[in-house]
């Protein structure tokens, strides 16, 4: 480290940015080029001028991510001494005088259906007459493949999409989506690649996955309804999905360990492992302001490290930066619903926005997704925000 000394980051007790937090994130200083870096408090630590290190004066954080599960650990080890030091002025900003990127290139993009009670909320809803889980639903984490190429940082604006529907006197149309959602959700980030056909089993999920953040899969649900059968989702979700400029490592996650709930049937061996993985997460989901809703991430069924072993069961690889996400994170009472679908039960039920009600989401509205978890520390450690605003919709 060069440059003249000031005193060290003053982290305030109750801040969700301590030293056992410290997440990684790609910034640009004013008038400066973008470049990795971690957050401790309300300063963002510049890794290249700290560490002297080429791998942080990047614009993404694959190179760093590839480097593997040992060298996170000595990277960590090394700011979490350095937390405690003066460090020089040159190497220090104000997170709210930096410019956030994408932080990892994201070559694939895998979304799942991981929360049992947002697949049975979607059920009653789309299928009332019915059983509401199908029957794959709990032998196997349902995904499909999304769009890597329209995964945004968090506050991009997000531009209502255009698309085909079915009208009410089933006839179809063209037009802007009428029943734009979101979904909360919690992305996993992988760091070391695999082998094709290699598949990664249970076990070894945190030797390939970094960290997490926070994911809106942004969802027009009249575009999907109509298109969605019979290869699910497409053009409905494939126009954004907002992620977090911060991706918290799985090591700040140690004490938000949890068991993840019983699983009925039994899944086969290739799911199972010494350690499922769950994690204690408490999300929040606010529209213009206002929150709505706090869903859990602890109940969902199929753990990130299933999803990890079922997305390469069949040889499929993952390199780093790799994105995968859990799917709406709901929970059993309508205060921890996920998304406005389900808030709004299919559109039949208003929800209070400040002084207004609404359904789904109009022009000018912003929603903002916020996560805590327990700390090391004894203190809850932040996950950042996703944040996005919706802009009408361009004319073709």
């Amino acid at each position: 480290m060069t440059g003249s000394r000031v005193s060290r980051v003053e982290v305030p007790p109750d801040s969700l940015f301590g030293p056992e937090n410290m997440p990684y994130g790609v910034f640009a200083p004013p008038d400066g080029v973008f470049r990795v870096g971690c957050r401790l408090g309300d300063m963002v630590l510049d890794l290249a001028a700290l560490l002297d290190d080429p791998v942080f004066a990047r614009s993404e954080m694959n190179a760093f991510l590839a480097q593997g599960s040992r060298r996170w650990r000595e990277v960590r080890e090394k700011l979490r001494a350095l937390a405690d030091t003066a460090l020089p002025i040159d190497a220090v900003y104000p997170v709210s005088a930096v410019r956030m990127a994408l932080p990892v290139r994201i070559g694939d993009y895998v979304d799942f259906y991981a929360s049992i009670d947002h697949a049975t909320n979607l059920g009653r809803l789309f299928r009332p007459d019915s059983e509401p889980l199908l029957p794959n639903w709990r032998h196997l984490p349902v995904g499909y493949h999304g769009r890597a190429g329209t995964v945004v940082v968090s506050d991009t604006p997000v531009i209502r999409p255009r698309g085909q529907r079915r009208t009410a006197s089933g006839t179809t149309d063209f037009g802007p989506s009428e029943r734009l959602d979101i979904e909360a959700e919690l992305g996993f980030v992988v760091g070391t690649g695999s082998t094709l056909g290699t598949p990664v089993t249970v076990d070894e999920f945190a030797e390939h996955v970094f960290g997490v953040a926070l994911v809106n899969d942004w969802s027009a649900r009249d575009i999907q309804a109509w298109e969605y059968q019979p290869l699910g989702p497409f053009l409905g979700k494939s126009f954004a999905t907002s992620i977090s400029g911060w991706i918290t490592p799985l090591a700040a996650l140690t004490s938000a360990r949890v068991p993840i709930p019983a699983q009925d049937p039994e899944p086969l061996p290739y799911l199972r492992g010494l350690d499922d993985f769950g994690l204690d997460i408490d999300l929040a989901v606010a529209w213009n302001g206002a929150v709505v809703t706090h869903p859990p991430y602890a109940r969902m069924y199929w753990s990130p490290a299933q999803m990890l072993a079922h997305l390469t069961a069949n040889g499929a690889s993952v390199r780093p930066g790799d994105l995968y996400a859990s799917g709406t994170i709901s929970g059993p009472e309508p205060s921890q619903r996920g998304s406005f679908i389900e808030l709004s039960w299919g559109g039949t039920e208003h929800i209070r926005v400040n002084d207004q009600t609404r359904t789904f989401l109009t022009d000018g509205d912003e929603v903002t997704i916020t996560a805590t978890a327990p700390g090391t520390e004894g203190r809850r450690i932040g996950l950042g925000e996703v944040a996005g605003r919706i802009l009408c919709a361009r004319d073709t």
